[in-house]
């Protein structure tokens, strides 16, 4: 295990994802450190080294009344904005059930942009507190503006109002004037609480000058530590504690105050006060910056779509998309480059798409490729300038790789030669090359990968030979169509059939006989072999070298099986054009013409473990291992098929497509700490840098722990297995990525294919400097 000081900021690291955290100022963590040290008292402790504290804790919260702007009302600290939220809207809910609801259908209001927080915790309280209100979304316009008159017309019967001073993914702030006078005009009774957690330094708040009946906010916001907030409560407005217990805060909030935290809230908000102190940059420096950085930005990416009108935003907030680019390959980017920007909203990372733009009537690809950029209001001219150049830089190494298309023409180093695989939600698109040709093929891609083929088709002048599907639903998409009329220009054959086979095919055979149309691929072929059984239509194409016409069991170096054979299991049979009798068929006839190692590539992969073959799938399938070695006639068959997929959820199409047993493969684990000593003792070790080139090349240092890394993407990683079939007991292979999740997949997949020797890196280049 690593040692905290073992953990640190890499070196060069640009950060720009200040909406999500800020570092601590250093007069921050000199207060807190301070505090923790020498001023350690309890302020609730009447003796001297308690008043000490005492006296920390209340000049702090008179200086939180200075900056916001509220003369009156309750100050209260709390843990963060969350438990403020939690404490605003517990308060409005009980003191509406103690007064009695009038209401006939009472409404819990929010802005539809809201921080998740926000309608989490109404739904919960309303639920909890037995309410009986409906939670309802206030929508927003293109701009990300609530809908006044939607407030207008809903406010008389609403409990509460919650909307935010900023948004913290866009940075879009409301006009709070307007919102007040249209809520007040319609209800003077209802509470209303203000997210101000974005809006602290950066905008002026005067609060005890507003009918604001709640505000929270957090000081990791704003260079202080994480777990100090503050909670305004205006004059008169109900109260009830959330944390109850020994009375502290007047009895608003038990529990002993954080005071090393509200110390170093004290030492920002004091920089903040000064007049004469530069830390915290004016409002035209930092419109200045942005506009720095949107130059940068529309540069290099000429697609570039700014999701929010920077007129109502915060200078310090950016909210970008660029079209073809999914918001993970610009974060693996950048995170390369050491450059740290979020996906919408920090907690919300791991969601598809953005619930914010989606809210604000943005396409589709706009909230999937959504990128935050944020800034703080104390940033530094040279961090925007650096921010600047590393953006430019890492741009680079994407018109290499084709994800965005350039001028360049130095890109032949870059170039794939052989098997991709790319996988969109548990999918896998099966895209062959061979650049020596310029030819390539495209096997069941998803729609949301079209664009990706596009761009290397264009960008690298490639004929594509064929795009094919492994099999097709009759409810289901074309891909093959839409694909094909995007690169009309850049397809051979004029003619093709439902799964989008060339109509002028030629014939290989097979090693039990059969004659099967085929294709070529530069110095490849493609044959195709009927394997009805998952759907009528289903079919498997065998990529290998031809010799007289005849393609070998020894020369065929792929077979791409669809959902017919899976990784540990089986395509469901219980379709309206599915047939076991079939599927039974078609696993003997595969087995007839494929060596037992041919590497079989589904089109699903829900193991991330990319391809499997007939050796493994014996070792594993049960069901696969008994039609072959005959211990299962049709009849045993049909009925154990059947149980399988009577457990499995309906399908769309994409998830559910068949039964699949799980694999265990044990793999070595060095943490970054043991790395350099591992490659010392072993010199021959191979050091596998898993990341796509462009993150390779975005940060141009190929050593690590003194070793010279060797970049295999884990979109070529089955490439690789086929490549490498005789050096799989080399002294060992460690596979390394950014934080650790591809390069797990990547030795797995490794160790299941036979090699020896595996370890990954746990955190990745995460955990390394």
């Amino acid at each position: 295990m690593l040692s905290l000081t073992d953990i640190q900021p890499q070196k060069d690291e640009i950060y720009l994802d200040n909406n999500a955290t800020t570092p601590v100022l250093p007069q921050a963590a000199q207060a807190a450190m301070h505090t923790m040290q020498l001023c350690y008292g309890n302020p609730s402790s009447s003796h001297i080294t308690g008043i000490k504290a005492k006296y920390i804790l209340e000049t702090t919260r008179g200086l939180v009344r200075k900056v916001i702007g509220a003369s009156t009302g309750e100050i209260t600290f709390t843990s963060g904005a969350t438990e403020g939220i939690q404490t605003a809207i517990i308060s409005a809910l009980q003191a509406a059930k103690e007064q009695g609801i009038s209401q006939e259908k009472p409404l819990l209001l929010y802005g539809a942009t809201e921080h998740k927080a926000v309608p989490e915790t109404l739904k919960h309280w309303n639920s909890m507190l037995d309410i009986g209100g409906d939670v309802v979304a206030i929508p927003v316009d293109e701009n990300g503006i609530l809908d006044v008159d939607f407030i207008k017309h809903n406010s008389a019967d609403a409990i509460i109002i919650c909307t935010m001073a900023a948004n913290n993914e866009t940075g879009v702030f409301q006009d709070l004037p307007l919102l007040e006078k249209t809520i007040r005009e319609q209800n003077e009774a209802v509470l209303w609480m203000v997210d101000c957690v974005q809006a602290l330094g950066k905008i002026d708040l005067n609060i005890a000058e507003t009918t604001i009946d709640y505000a929270p906010f957090s000081g990791h916001k704003l260079y202080a530590p994480k777990g100090i907030g503050v909670l305004y409560v205006r004059e008169g407005a109900p109260y009830t504690p959330f944390i109850a217990g020994g009375g502290q805060e007047s009895g608003l909030r038990s529990g002993t105050e954080n005071l090393p935290g509200i110390a170093a809230l004290q030492a920002v908000l004091a920089l903040l006060d000064d007049p004469s102190d530069d830390t915290f940059k004016d409002h035209d420096t930092l419109l200045a910056y942005r506009k720095q950085l949107v130059d940068t930005l529309t540069e290099v990416f000429p697609d570039i779509v700014f999701n929010h009108d920077l007129s109502c935003s915060l200078p310090t907030t950016l909210n970008f998309s660029v079209r073809g680019l999914s918001s993970k390959d610009i974060m693996d980017l950048f995170d390369a480059a050491r450059i740290r920007v979020s996906s919408g909203s920090a907690c919300s990372s791991k969601v598809t798409g953005s619930f914010v733009l989606d809210a604000m009537g943005k396409e589709r690809w706009q909230s999937e490729s959504a990128i935050r950029l944020s800034f703080g209001p104390a940033t530094k001219q040279c961090e925007i300038d650096q921010a600047c150049k590393a953006i430019k830089q890492a741009v680079e190494a994407l018109k290499h790789s084709c994800l965005i298309l350039s001028d360049t023409d130095d890109n032949s180093e870059f170039a794939v030669d052989g098997l991709q695989q790319w996988v969109y939600d548990q999918q896998c698109t099966w895209c062959y090359v061979d650049k020596a040709a310029k030819e390539c093929v495209l096997i069941d891609a998803t729609p949301e990968l079209v664009n990706k083929f596009e761009r290397l088709v264009r960008c690298q002048g490639y004929q594509v030979v064929a795009v094919l599907e492994s099999h097709h639903h009759s409810q289901q998409v074309l891909n093959t169509e839409m694909i094909r009329e995007l690169i009309t220009e850049h397809i051979q054959a004029a003619e093709f059939d439902e799964l989008g086979w060339p109509l002028n095919a030629t014939q290989v055979k097979l090693a039990n006989g059969d004659s099967v149309p085929a294709i070529k691929v530069g110095s490849k072929v493609i044959a195709r072999l009927p394997l009805a059984g998952h759907t009528k239509n289903s079919v498997a194409y065998l990529l290998g070298t031809a010799s007289n016409e005849r393609l070998a069991i020894e020369n065929i170096e792929y077979a791409f099986t669809g959902d017919t054979i899976q990784i540990g299991g089986l395509g469901r049979t219980d379709g309206e054009t599915a047939d076991c009798d079939d599927l039974y068929q078609s696993i003997k006839r595969l087995a007839q013409v494929i060596a037992e190692d041919t590497l079989i590539c589904p089109s699903h992969d829900y193991q991330t473990l990319f391809s499997t073959s007939i050796a493994m799938e014996c070792k594993t399938n049960a069901l696969v291992a008994g039609v072959l070695d005959g211990e299962l006639d049709v009849a045993s068959f049909k009925s154990q098929k059947a149980d399988l997929d009577k457990q499995l959820p309906e399908s769309d199409y994409h998830n559910f497509c068949g039964s699949v047993n799980l694999s265990q493969n044990n793999i070595g684990h060095l943490a970054a700490n043991q790395l350099a000593e591992f490659m010392e003792k072993h010199p021959n070790a191979t050091l596998v840098d898993v990341r796509e080139p462009h993150e390779f090349e975005a940060y141009p240092d190929a050593y690590v722990a003194g070793t010279k890394m060797v970049n295999i993407p884990l979109s070529q990683i089955t490439n690789f297995v086929n490549l490498q079939r005789d050096s799989k007991s080399v002294e060992a292979f460690i596979c390394i990525c950014r934080s650790g999740n591809r390069s797990d997949a990547a030795a797995k997949t490794l160790k299941r294919n036979g090699f020896v020797n595996v370890y990954h890196v746990p955190g990745g280049f995460a955990l390394l400097d």
